[in-house]
C-alpha cells in the first residue's frame, strides 16, 4: 500500500510556516517602530527655518513665547543704582512701588552682545533666518543693538523697527511666528509681521506726565506739561513717538474716552481684530475696560489684560492704562459683528 502523508508534515508546507510566521514578525516590529517615529515626530516641534526675536517690551504672555517658539531679549531697569533684567529679577509691583516713593528708576538697552550670542544660537538649532522685531527707536536704543548684531550674524537677521510698544508689537510677531510655522519663507514672514504692525494702535492714559517727563519719553506731549496738574492725558504712540490725543479733567472721563477711541479704531479697521489692555498696577481698571471692549468691538478675537513690565512701567508710571489694537488682515468680519452699535 502506498504511504500516505499528512499536509502538516510536508517539508515544503513547514518552510512556508517558518516563513509566514518570520513576515509576521518584521512587520509587527515595523508597525512598532513606525508608531514610535510618529510618537517622536508629534512630540518633536516642526522645523521651523525662520525664527522671531523680539523684546520683553512685547509683554508677551508665557504662554504664546513657549507656543510659538519666540525668543525674547530683556530689557534692563535700574532701581537706586542697582541693575535689574526685566522678567527676571524684577516685577512690575517693584517698579510702581519705588515710584510711589519717588526713588530713582532708569533703563537700559540689551547689549549687542546679547543680541549675537541669542542669533548664533537660533542658527545653531537650525534656524536659516531671523526676523527680529523691536519697540521703536525712537523710545529706545534696543533696535540699534539689534540691528549691530545682525550684521555679524552667521545667517541673514532682519530687524525691524516697529515703531510701537508693548502688544501691539506683540501680535505682530505672533502673526510672524505663526507664518514661518506654516513653513512660509522669509518674506512671506516679513510680510505677517509688517501687515500687522502697519495698522495696530497703542491709545494710553497715565496718572501723571512726570515719570514720562523724568525718562525724556515725552515727546510732543510736553506741551501739555504746562496743565498738568489739571488734566487727566490721553496719549497715543504715532511713527513711533508719544504724541498727546487729549486731555480731560476726571480719570473717569478719560478711562471712557479711552475706551472708546479704542472701538473707533476697531471699527474702522474694517476686519477683525486682537486688542491687549495693558496696565500698571491698575488691575481693575484694566478688567473694566476689556469687559466694556468685549461687549462693544464684536469683531474682537481676543482681549487680553496684561500688566506693563518693569521698563515701560519705569516711565508711564502706576495708574496707567492702555490699549493696543491690532487688525488682522483678512479676517473678514462676519456682517452680525461688523455693526456693533457703541453704548
Amino acid at each position: 500500500m502506498p504511504t500516505v502523508t499528512t499536509e502538516g508534515s510536508r517539508p515544503s508546507d513547514r518552510l512556508g510556516d517558518r516563513l509566514g510566521e518570520l513576515v509576521g514578525q518584521r512587520l509587527r516590529r515595523w508597525s512598532r517602530n513606525r508608531a514610535a517615529d510618529l510618537a517622536r515626530e508629534e512630540a518633536e516641534p516642526p522645523r521651523v527655518d525662520v525664527r522671531l526675536v523680539t523684546d520683553s517690551t512685547a509683554y508677551l504672555p508665557e504662554d504664546l513665547v513657549t507656543e510659538h517658539r519666540i525668543e525674547v531679549v530683556p530689557l534692563h531697569v535700574v532701581v537706586a543704582g542697582r541693575e535689574h533684567v526685566e522678567g527676571r529679577d524684577i516685577t512690575a509691583a517693584q517698579v510702581a512701588a519705588a515710584l510711589n516713593e519717588y526713588t530713582i528708576v532708569t533703563t537700559s538697552r540689551p547689549s549687542p552682545a546679547v543680541f549675537a550670542e541669542v542669533y548664533s544660537r537660533l542658527a545653531a538649532e537650525g534656524a536659516t533666518h531671523v526676523v527680529s522685531v523691536h519697540l521703536s527707536s525712537q523710545m529706545s536704543g534696543t533696535y540699534e543693538a539689534a540691528t549691530l548684531a545682525a550684521a555679524e550674524a552667521s545667517v541673514p537677521v532682519v530687524a525691524i523697527d516697529s515703531e510701537t510698544i508693548g502688544m501691539a508689537m506683540g501680535f505682530a510677531v505672533i502673526a510672524g511666528a505663526e507664518r514661518a510655522s506654516q513653513g512660509g519663507g522669509l518674506e512671506s514672514v516679513l510680510a505677517a509681521v509688517n501687515s500687522r504692525l502697519g495698522p495696530s494702535s497703542v491709545t494710553f492714559y497715565v496718572h501723571t506726565l512726570e515719570h514720562l517727563r523724568r525718562g525724556g519719553r515725552i515727546g510732543a506731549a510736553s506741551a501739555l506739561l504746562g496743565s498738568a496738574l489739571a488734566i487727566k492725558p490721553i496719549l497715543s504712540v504715532r511713527d513711533g513717538r508719544i504724541v498727546p490725543v487729549e486731555k480731560v479733567r476726571t480719570s473717569a472721563r478719560a478711562i471712557a474716552r479711552l475706551v472708546a477711541l479704542a472701538v473707533e479704531q476697531a471699527e474702522a479697521s474694517g476686519v477683525a481684530v486682537d486688542i491687549a489692555v495693558h496696565h500698571l498696577d491698575s488691575a481693575d481698571r484694566a478688567e473694566a475696560v476689556a469687559t466694556q471692549l468685549r461687549e462693544r468691538v464684536g469683531g474682537a478675537r481676543s482681549v487680553l489684560v496684561l500688566e506693563l513690565g518693569a521698563v515701560v512701567g519705569a516711565h508711564v508710571g502706576p495708574g496707567t492704562v492702555a490699549v493696543a489694537v491690532s487688525p488682522r488682515p483678512g479676517d473678514v468680519l462676519d456682517p452680525q459683528d461688523a455693526g456693533v452699535d457703541p453704548l
